[in-house]
């Protein structure tokens, strides 16, 4: 699953739900829970799942699924009478043996709705294969299964607006197994250690098109209106990578070598698949070279989904995306990385690591999505250049740090109250910078031999953190128990304070270290570079203690010490360099780390000469992150940097090639309000790029928000992301009852993530628009988001800026939406 399925990964970088909890939700220090006590261990395999044959009709109106069921098993070693069966909140009709194509009934007990023991016709020896029939009904939406953070609902199968009365969304059906929600829509040992092949057979309403993992094997249609898709997986896999999705999308097909891939999007979508997806085939073949394994599977097929319950998920030959990925044109122009193209390779990379090799437990998840989290920064490195893939690794640590308790949790896991809490930062982002330090440190001809050997030795079968370890020695010929330990199986990471000391006298440069974290001390291997004379001198140490010194004998005072040279450490670091430095850093030390690390340094003081010269230069960095973060820095209240900045500004507002650059340029050029600007925004406002119209407008509203309301009126048919939310905050602040239904409207279709971040305007326009009907409209709308979304917080936000809007409505003499207010804060308390 991806950054966005962890959305706290929302994004996942896109790491929706650890910001929104950062943001708004104030939480009280827990007391221990005792379920963190209990060992996780690999739960026992009595009976190995070998085949699992469904055949399956939908009533939409009722939301239920039929279901008829053939799971061939055996004994896993010990001969064996019995089943245990996952089957979540389903009417079971029907258990038998199939005894010479006759089925014979099986006794069994249905245990608290949740699984199912049956006693089977004998005992099994692990040579025998048997199989059992189900006749059954799964009833998802009357299923009361707990989310999480990442995945925030587990009912196994959705019913996306069934009866067709929501307006403007697809009727769909589609599934989510992970973790273990594949049993509320079939029975089955709904673990990740087991693997089965499958056959699916779908009846569905003959207009809708239908995918399932594997192959389309035959296609028959019924005289009812109906037609019935048998779809094939001839490689086993884990029951919770199973999927169906049903509904009307059109295919785009592509390929890779001779292997068929295929794009399902919803029609108005549809000529922007190749834009969307389209780098698929490209990404396929970098990972299969790199790794040295052909993407095992017979096709690979991709789906955007409604109202889907994560970011996406990387079901075998089939991922399955949340609708942010779908995307116009327009919209694409602004999508360096972002807009899902980092959650389209982690999906894909899902399919070495998690489908072809697959954690044995959730304590194991590691060897799941921590690759697929490095694999962005790969891909950003192979594609968009080192820059790019080291601001997403430093982007990934940063996220990491931001969550505070992170630093106490195991990377390999096997205490949790939930198996759903291992999807977190620790498993996603610390673990894909965990295997980004260790690729540094062996190289990358060991490393990716490494994850060749773990990946050809556990082919279709299960892996975890261990056998990776045996399979990275194997290769490089290294010890890394010292790695995993500290790594895999510790918590938290170095505090780390460095300083320096020049002897002029005895020409002796030191270096002093020093760890401050709490616990463990870390074994750091690390690069010191020196720069002097114009040439840098590599230095390989080791820093074993917990403070630790190092001398250099040079011929004169160096320009600069480097230290950790490859900018590769996990480390939350303090580096007493002097401006000076920081100078000689930028502009000659190679990486994106080094120049952030410089403009970071630079940024506190500009009213210093040679942090200017830092600010300034960064202005036309290579790399365009690099440019953005030096123009949110520019503090232009200082006359010396706003005379140097404000022609660079100009300039980069009119010719960047990154729209986003332009963007943050014009966003800079409209806080200075200066008149002169006006035309340089109206002609802005001709872009293609949302973002670059977005600042625009935003700027022309800094100087004439008469004239910026009137222009926002112009873009209402046709706005997304940046520029909506100009057009929002415009109306917001400065509209009335006219503007109000583009407002509701806007906030209503808002992703989570938007709607938090437009929470108080949108608050702030309900408490000031002149209709008390749209009052009460607002009103509805941000009590039925808090309750909604109460898991991130958001009833607590959202309670806080209601009591304003009462306030507010008080003082207009507005009495019947006060009184709605007060109802609403009081449901949003009394909700569980």
């Amino acid at each position: 699953m991806t950054d966005l399925k962890y959305f706290p990964k929302l994004l996942l970088s896109c790491v929706l739900t650890a910001a929104i909890t950062s943001s708004y939700a104030q939480e009280a220090p827990q007391p221990e829970n005792p379920a963190l006590k209990i060992y996780r261990a690999v739960p026992p395999k009595i009976n190995d799942l070998v085949h699992t044959k469904l055949d399956v009709r939908f009533d939409y109106k009722k939301r239920y699924m039929y279901g008829k069921e053939w799971v061939t098993l055996k004994p896993h070693f010990y001969p064996t009478d019995s089943l245990r069966l996952d089957a979540k909140g389903m009417d079971l009709k029907n258990i038998s043996i199939v005894k010479n194509g006759k089925n014979i009934p099986l006794k069994f007990t249905y245990l608290d709705s949740l699984s199912v023991a049956i006693k089977l016709d004998k005992v099994y020896q692990n040579n025998e294969n048997y199989t059992v029939y189900i006749d059954y009904t799964a009833k998802p939406n009357e299923l009361k299964q707990k989310g999480s953070a990442a995945i925030n609902d587990a009912k196994g199968l959705y019913f996306i607006n069934p009866d067709g009365t929501e307006k403007d969304k697809p009727t769909q059906i589609w599934t989510q197994g992970e973790t273990e929600s594949s049993s509320a829509w079939f029975p089955t040992i709904d673990k990740p250690s087991q693997k089965t092949t499958e056959e699916i057979s779908m009846t569905v309403p003959a207009k809708y098109v239908t995918l399932s993992n594997g192959r389309l094997a035959s296609q028959k249609t019924n005289t009812d209106g109906t037609r019935t898709d048998t779809w094939k997986m001839e490689l086993p896999h884990s029951p919770y990578l199973f999927m169906m999705a049903v509904g009307d999308f059109k295919i785009y097909k592509d390929k890779w070598r001779d292997k068929e891939v295929n794009y399902y999007l919803e029609p108005k979508y549809a000529p922007y698949a190749k834009e969307i997806f389209g780098f698929t085939p490209e990404v396929m073949e970098f990972y299969s070279k790199t790794l040295g394994v052909d993407y095992p599977w017979n096709k690979y097929s991709q789906i955007v989904a409604r109202d889907y319950v994560s970011g996406a998920m990387e079901n075998t030959t089939a991922t399955l995306h949340g609708e942010y990925v779908q995307a116009t044109h327009r919209e694409l122009i602004d999508a360096y990385f972002n807009n899902g193209r980092s959650t389209i390779v982690h999906e894909l990379f899902h399919q070495w690591f998690g489908d072809y090799v697959t954690a044995e437990s959730w304590s194991n998840l590691t060897v799941n999505e921590s690759f697929a989290n490095f694999s962005e920064t790969l891909w950003a490195e192979h594609k968009y250049g080192k820059d790019a893939g080291d601001e997403h690794n430093h982007d990934d640590m940063l996220s990491y740090f931001r969550n505070g308790d992170a630093k106490t949790k195991d990377l390999v896991r096997f205490h949790y109250a939930d198996k759903e809490d291992v999807f977190d930062v620790v498993t996603y982002q610390k673990g894909g910078r965990i295997l980004n330090m260790l690729r540094n440190y062996l190289g990358d001809a060991a490393f990716f031999k490494g994850l060749n050997i773990y990946l050809k030795t556990n082919a279709f079968k299960n892996g975890e953190a261990q056998q990776l370890r045996l399979a990275l020695e194997e290769a490089s010929g290294l010890d890394l128990n010292w790695y995993f330990n500290q790594w895999y199986y510790g918590a938290g990471h170095p505090v780390l304070n460095i300083s320096y000391k020049w002897d002029d006298a005895t020409k002796t440069q030191t270096v002093y270290l020093q760890q401050s974290q709490d616990g463990q001390t870390f074994k750091l291997p690390m690069a010191i570079d020196i720069y002097a004379g114009g040439k840098k001198e590599r230095h390989k140490i080791w820093m074993n203690d917990k403070a630790d010194t190092l001398t250099f004998q040079l011929a004169a005072k160096p320009d600069l010490v480097n230290v950790d040279g490859d900018k590769i450490l996990l480390a939350k670091k303090t580096d007493n360099k002097s401006i000076d430095e920081f100078v000689y850093q930028y502009f000659n030390a190679p990486l994106y780390m080094d120049r952030f690390e410089a403009i970071e340094a630079a940024a506190a003081n500009q009213k210093e000469q040679p942090n200017q010269k830092i600010i300034i230069a960064a202005l036309k960095d290579k790399y365009y992150g690099l440019r953005i973060k030096a123009i949110k820095a520019l503090n232009l209240t200082n006359d010396d940097v706003r005379n140097a900045a404000l022609p660079v500004l100009t300039s980069l507002a009119q010719t960047d090639d990154n729209t986003l650059a332009r963007a943050a340029a014009i966003t800079a050029l409209g806080k200075l309000k200066l008149a002169g600007n006006l035309t340089l925004f109206k002609q802005a406002l001709t872009s293609e790029s949302y973002a670059v119209q977005g600042a625009a407008l935003t700027g022309i509203n800094e100087l004439e928000p008469a004239q910026a309301l009137t222009l926002a009126k112009g873009f209402e048919k046709d706005n997304k992301g940046a520029l909506s939310d100009a057009i929002f905050n415009i109306y917001a602040t400065s509209g009335g009852a006219e503007q109000w239904p583009f407002i509701l409207e806007t906030f209503k279709n808002s992703t989570i993530q938007v709607k938090f971040n437009n929470v108080r305007k949108f608050a702030e326009m309900t408490g000031h628009v002149d209709k008390p009907e749209y009052a009460q409209q607002g009103i509805n709308e941000l009590k039925a988001f808090g309750i909604k979304y109460k898991m991130y917080g958001a009833d607590e936000f959202v309670t806080q800026v209601m009591q304003n809007i009462e306030t507010q409505r008080t003082a207009l003499h507005d009495t019947q939406s006060v009184t709605v207010a007060e109802d609403a804060i009081k449901q949003l308390k009394e909700t569980k």
